[in-house]
């Protein structure tokens, strides 16, 4: 360990993470800072600060960059420098979007960034295209489709196919000039004229630039995946409307015909009449209802099949990118939990005992999956350390709500319904029933209980783990304990046994055996 890393570790620098890598995002609307820590497969982020700073918004006016925005940008820039540096952040990527690409004084403004002693990389529209890609493809692994990122400046299509990307394309329909392709200053509210022509212009500008229905590719899926602060303001509104049980947009789905519904319905706002909406920014209100618009026009240009809002998208695109190909090949789920429960007590490995224990009387079965369940075990034991008077809502919420990647809401259920089993408990929130049937909460359940037995056996220890065994044997559940540890089959473990037993419906047994018996079951 470096004397830098042992510093950190000292002074618990971001509760155990260590701030490894950043990116300084400098975009048409927001200059970001983001720093990141923990398994850059599953990155965990430390800090994450913006300043709307809109470089882009005189650009169509003045073909510049403005000197009001610049002068924000630099004060936003200079302090993310000074941070970096007294965190010790080595690895700092600095990219610029649209507007510096595009700007007369664009190249004016990226020498002072490197006065400031940054490296700044001025990308193009197709690589902007294609590194939103690599965040979706990052974050829904397999995926193919389309994607469509929408910044302040520019409009970033691109097709995916796994971790293949095809026909990158930048169009300047960014959210700062959707303006322009209205007929007059009306930015909600508007007549069904005003909005359909606009619709109309802009599905224009997309066949001009060649896209259509017939630019998914014959083998691609024809899901159109949609990134971008504005596109998750959208999602955040329809979860509201909905009463969605989740709170995060990121994996939130629409058919095109729910998509069409909610574009219409945000189309025809003011403004104002979204301000007042909690987690929606005024900025995002300001934007929304000419994204709409262009939502409407995508849906009816490009036809896809389902709509997917991703969270992940240049910035988390940029880290994958630089991940070797084992690194990639991690499952994205299993990456984020492994550090997050390893700060909590509980590491991989000893997860991987309690779900090996365990995957004889409490495997993964027609709603799970053997990663699903290792997940959950995970978590479930990670919760022992919160205090027994908040655990049960605090690791639910962690289960439902924290932003893991490459699980879906039936999945997240699932991990919560096994985490409350393993603190003895079946009354669950109504979100969990929400999203899941109650088949599926009982098979997780049973994997709770399951690891409930497991921990209580022999305090988490691994020799209790290797001087027994929990089958399923003629429709009973069998605890086999070697004679040297007999004893450990105590009040509690009768309980926890009973528990698990009644769950699966079966009887139960114990089975004390000469240790050498269990030897020879290895």
């Amino acid at each position: 360990m470096t004397s830098r890393n042992k510093r950190h570790d000292r002074d618990g620098v971001f509760a155990g993470n260590r701030p490894e890598r950043a990116i300084i995002d400098i975009g048409s609307n927001t200059v970001r800072l983001v720093i990141y820590g923990g398994s850059m497969r599953a990155p965990t982020v430390l800090l994450n600060e913006k300043v709307t700073a809109r470089l882009g918004s005189e650009l169509a006016a003045t073909g510049r960059l403005g000197a009001e925005s610049v002068e924000l940008a630099m004060r936003a820039l200079k302090r993310f420098v000074l941070l970096l540096d007294d965190l010790e952040v080595a690895d700092v990527e600095c990219v610029a979007t649209a507007a510096v690409r595009e700007a007369a004084n664009g190249g004016e403004f990226v020498e002072a960034l490197r006065a400031l002693g940054l490296r700044p990389r001025v990308i193009s529209g197709e690589e902007e295209g294609r590194l939103s890609a690599m965040g979706v493809a990052g974050a829904f692994p397999g995926a193919s489709g389309m994607v469509a990122d929408l910044g302040g400046g520019s409009l970033e299509l691109v097709r995916l196919s796994g971790d293949e990307t095809h026909d990158a394309a930048s169009l300047p329909l960014g959210t700062l000039r959707l303006p322009d392709f209205r007929k007059d200053d009306q930015v909600g509210g508007g007549s069904k004229d005003v909005r359909a022509d606009m619709r109309k212009a802009l599905e224009k500008a997309l066949r001009k630039a060649g896209w259509d229905a017939g630019s998914f590719g014959e083998k691609d899926a024809r899901t159109l995946y949609l990134v971008g602060g504005t596109w998750r303001a959208m999602a955040v509104f329809a979860m509201q409307e909905q009463g969605h049980p989740l709170s995060d947009p990121h994996g939130f789905e629409l058919s095109p015909g729910e998509a069409e519904t909610l574009a219409k319905r945000l189309a025809a706002q003011y403004p104002e009449d979204l301000k007042p909406r909690e987690r929606i920014s005024s900025m995002r209100a300001e934007k929304l209802p000419d994204a709409a618009v262009l939502l409407l026009a995508l849906i009816g240009q490009l036809g896809p099949e389902k709509l997917v809002f991703s969270s992940w998208g240049l910035r988390e695109g940029l880290l994958y990118d630089r991940l070797a190909p084992h690194a990639r090949a991690q499952d994205p789920l299993l990456a984020g939990i492994s550090v997050f429960a390893t700060l909590r007590g509980a590491p991989p490995p000893l997860a991987a005992r309690v779900a090996a224990w365990t995957v004889d009387a409490a495997p993964a079965r027609k709603h799970g999956s053997e990663r699903l369940r290792l997940a959950a075990t995970q978590l479930a034991l990670a919760s022992m350390q919160i205090e027994p008077n908040i655990r049960l809502p605090q690791a639910i919420d962690w289960a439902l709500h924290k932003r893991w990647i490459a699980v879906d809401g039936k999945g997240r259920a699932m991990m919560a319904a096994a985490i409350a089993a393993n603190g003895n408990r079946t009354d669950l929130p109504q979100e969990v029933h929400d999203l899941a049937s109650e088949e599926a909460i009982a098979e997780a359940q049973v994997w709770g209980f399951a690891t409930r037995l497991a921990r209580r056996l022999g305090a988490r220890s691994r020799r209790s783990l290797q001087v027994s065994r929990l089958l399923v044997e003629e429709e009973a559940l069998v605890l086999r304990l070697a004679e040297s540890h007999a004893d450990l089959f105590g009040v509690p473990t009768e309980k926890d046994m009973k528990l698990l037993a009644g769950a699966k419906g079966l009887d139960w047994r114990v089975d004390i055996v000469p240790d050498e018996a269990l030897r020879a079951d290895d």
